[in-house]
């Protein structure tokens, strides 16, 4: 038995293919933390053991049962337990598209809905945000897609807002951290230092690491890992071998993958890959994959 294992920790990260734009997450974990990172789509979680730290730009909340964390897309956070039993939760990750589509159908909002609040109170959603997971894993489309539209309905009608448009033109620093995101995006794989990416944007390395915390909530370093792991995941979405994968996004090895892909993600790339496969094989599968779950680390490679 494996000390995550030992430890009681446990994790599905997984997509069911009739709720196209969603990821889901249901785990308990003890000592896994998640570095800070940010995610392209929506995050509401709900958890129903323990208590979960999650650290957000303006400072630290802490989810319990019957609460409801609300993250926007390219939020940076990061989650620790909050209390030493850890914390059992289900996440949903609808893209922007998903729940921009619920809010066209259900509410007044337009352009790109956001959130104001990070927490809320609120069990009967959080009840909600558990039974998508639950009914996808039985299989049953029906009731998932429908719990999950209420769900966001729900927490859109309650707290959604609609995400301010930039008016002004972005100052010096906020255009050199553009560029730099966009060099780091182009040549992930064998990145300048920061001196190097400074030189090429004609500005000093210090200034630069301040323009780029500024504008994405974490420095350059953080923010390409976390690049790397969302083009990893990607690569493992079509099939592609973690290995693989590892040498492609620009990690040395499989391992160097493997570690900042599971504190990340909080599944293994294997376990990840695997669930990918389930979904692209027969077309039961999702339904009929309900009942497994990885550890957190310490998996053979896929």
């Amino acid at each position: 038995m494996g000390r995550r294992q030992a430890r009681g920790e446990w994790a599905r990260h997984w997509q069911y293919e009739e709720l196209p734009g969603l990821d889901l997450l249901r785990a308990r974990y003890v000592r896994h933390s998640f570095p800070r990172h940010s995610h392209e789509g929506f995050t509401f979680g709900a958890v129903s053991g323990g208590i979960e730290d999650v650290r957000m730009p303006d400072g630290m909340i802490q989810a319990r049962p019957g609460t409801v964390v609300m993250i926007n897309p390219e939020v940076p956070h990061a989650a620790r337990a909050g209390t030493p039993e850890g914390w059992t939760y289900t996440t949903l990750y609808p893209s922007v598209e998903l729940v921009a589509d619920i809010a066209a159908d259900v509410t007044t909002l337009r352009g790109t809905p956001s959130f104001a609040e990070t927490i809320v109170e609120d069990p009967h959603t959080a009840e909600l945000i558990r039974g998508v997971n639950q009914a996808a894993e039985q299989g049953n489309a029906l009731a998932a897609d429908s719990l999950l539209r209420i769900a966001v309905a729900r927490l859109l009608r309650r707290h959604g807002t609609t995400a301010p448009r930039a008016s002004a033109p972005p100052a010096a620093g906020a255009r050199d951290a553009a560029l730099a995101r966009r060099l780091l995006q182009e040549r992930m794989a064998e990145p300048p230092s920061l001196e190097r990416l400074a030189q090429e944007l004609g500005t000093s390395p210090f200034a630069l690491l301040r323009a780029f915390k500024a504008a994405y909530g974490m420095p350059p370093h953080t923010w390409l890992t976390n690049a790397r792991v969302r083009r990893a995941r990607r690569l493992l979405d079509a099939g592609t071998t973690p290995a693989d994968a590892a040498v492609a996004v620009g990690f040395t090895d499989q391992p160097h993958l493997n570690r900042h892909f599971t504190r990340i993600v909080g599944v293994t790339p294997g376990a990840y890959r695997r669930e990918r496969a389930d979904r692209r094989g027969s077309p039961g599968a999702a339904g009929t994959a309900g009942a497994r779950t990885y550890k957190t680390a310490g998996e053979a490679p896929a």
